[in-house]
């Protein structure tokens, strides 16, 4: 075997939609580099679940294996499991894009952090667990979490601000962090042709109950993504604007049921969609999603924390100008595409809420900045600047 030829390792069980938007990230670099990169040998470790969804192109099976990874995701199993798989390979390099590292693993290793929600705001409403085993699984992340860090040749953030995270609250030293910043999934214009097929808007609308004006959120429902607030300032604002509706977007689970049961107690919620201020449609595929983005008044993003932010460019990228949180990596990330609000203040939140619905120009204004600012989130140019982090570590100074 050719000893400048490397043989890298690729943990992709969030591959694909399983995944939701950690699988977007997994699937875009595993499919990138596969493609950039055809000098080395790439093994990309996927679950039962999503095994076949990642298809090799016939000249690329002699450089590309595929391995079957049961190991379910933050369990002893993947502890143990994994780093046996990997030594298997003789791999010379892995690539977790998650911080579920296994402490053995066994070869050197990068790891792709995208936020430290999990030891930055511990908190059980995050979790259906009981209290006391949320804490001690709490602090088996933390870690983990640390000891990847730690061991890791080399840490990729996805933004600035988690990367001052990551030495704030770990002291990693700063050059062993690159920051690369994720992209936007084929949304290059945000208009229909970016969709499979054609949908009549007006009948997407109808079998989706949704009617009149409204305001859009799409994602799930996860404490940090603050939806209980925008329940209770969207109460107080739809006394005033009572032929708007708000629309939150996503599959119903325990965080949206409980969500359900708030816009219940608030009045904002029947289950009779026709009279409803507050519609949750549950999942709604790619398709029908862009009928609603350009359907919106406007995307609202209020959340506490986010490493990236990836749902808000998505929006920019469909032409849905955005009213978002101020918190975190949101005005790193967004710049001027979108109008802010501080997510802690209500009167603030409700002002900038009345604002954005009555000002069309700069709804306007922010639909062009928006599309002219996802170009500069691209999956090509993160999956090639992660391949260069790979070379990096496997070649050092010498040419690759």
């Amino acid at each position: 075997m050719n000893k400048s030829i490397k043989r890298i390792g690729i943990d992709a069980r969030f591959y694909g939609p399983l995944g939701k938007g950690l699988g977007r990230y997994t699937q875009e670099i595993v499919d990138n580099v596969i493609n950039i990169d055809k000098d080395n040998e790439f093994v990309v470790f996927l679950s039962k679940d999503n095994f076949d969804e990642l298809l090799i192109a016939p000249e690329d099976i002699h450089r590309v294996k595929k391995v079957l990874a049961t190991p379910r995701w933050y369990t002893l199993q993947e502890q143990l499991v994994m780093p046996y798989l990997i030594l298997q390979e003789r791999l010379d390099l892995m690539h977790f894009p998650h911080f579920n590292v296994p402490i053995l693993t066994p070869v050197k290793f990068i790891v792709t952090i995208h936020d430290l929600i999990l030891t930055k705001f511990p908190t059980v409403r995050a979790s259906t667990l009981h209290p006391l085993i949320y804490k001690v699984k709490n602090l088996a992340y933390r870690f983990v979490i640390s000891t990847a860090m730690r061991r890791a040749q080399k840490i990729i953030a996805v933004s600035d601000f988690t990367k001052d995270d990551i030495v704030s609250q770990f002291g990693i030293v700063p050059d062993k962090i690159s920051v690369i910043y994720e992209g936007v999934s084929n949304l290059s214009k945000g208009s229909d042709s970016l969709f499979v097929k054609k949908l009549d808007d007006s009948d997407t609308l109808e079998r989706l109950k949704i009617s009149g004006q409204f305001i859009l959120y799409v994602g799930n429902a996860y404490p940090h993504k603050n939806l209980e607030k925008l329940l209770n300032i969207f109460a107080d604002f739809h006394k005033n604007n009572g032929d708007i509706k708000l629309v939150l977007v996503g599959r119903h689970d325990y965080f949206y049921n409980r969500l359900i049961d708030l816009a219940r107690q608030l009045g904002l919620y029947s289950g009779k969609n026709d009279y409803d201020a507050v519609i949750f449609p549950g999942y709604v595929p790619d398709v029908e999603l862009g009928v609603l983005y350009k359907k919106a008044l406007f995307y609202i993003f209020p959340s506490s924390y986010e490493g990236f932010g990836l749902p808000p460019l998505e929006a920019m990228a469909k032409a849905c100008p955005v009213l978002s949180s101020n918190r975190s990596s949101m005005p790193e990330i967004l710049g001027d595409a979108a109008y802010y609000f501080n997510p802690e203040d209500d009167v603030d939140f409700l002002k900038k809420m009345n604002e954005f619905k009555s000002d069309e120009l700069l709804r306007q204004e922010l639909v062009a900045r928006g599309l002219k600012l996802i170009k500069k989130y691209n999956w090509w140019e993160c999956a090639s600047a992660t391949l260069e982090i790979y070379k990096k570590v496997l070649y050092g100074n010498k040419k690759a």
